[in-house]
């Protein structure tokens, strides 16, 4: 393969956080924010919510690709319950 046929894959650094949907309860954050005002006694916390986060390094040639790629990724391995969980991508191009 010459050198003009080559592809260029750029680096992309995914994040992917994963959250209950707003409507469902998220015991493990109730129970951070009762220690927080419980115990620690910070009173001016209002909620707190839970979520996974995924750090993914991916070589795709755009921000779209990486993008798609990462979506086909989560569903395919079925990373998150589309039912019970929201599923937010950030794609950033790594330097």
């Amino acid at each position: 393969m010459d050198e003009q046929n080559r592809i260029k894959y750029n680096v992309f650094t995914a994040i992917v956080n994963i959250e209950n949907k707003s409507f469902l309860d998220d015991p493990e954050g109730e129970t951070i924010l009762n220690d927080l005002i419980l115990k620690e006694g910070y009173h001016n916390i209002i909620s707190v919510r839970t979520i996974k986060s995924l750090k993914i390094e991916i070589e795709a040639k755009s921000i779209d690709e990486a993008k798609i790629k990462i979506k086909e990724m989560c569903d395919n391995l079925r990373i998150y319950n589309p039912i019970v969980s929201d599923c937010k991508i950030i794609i950033k191009r790594n330097r």
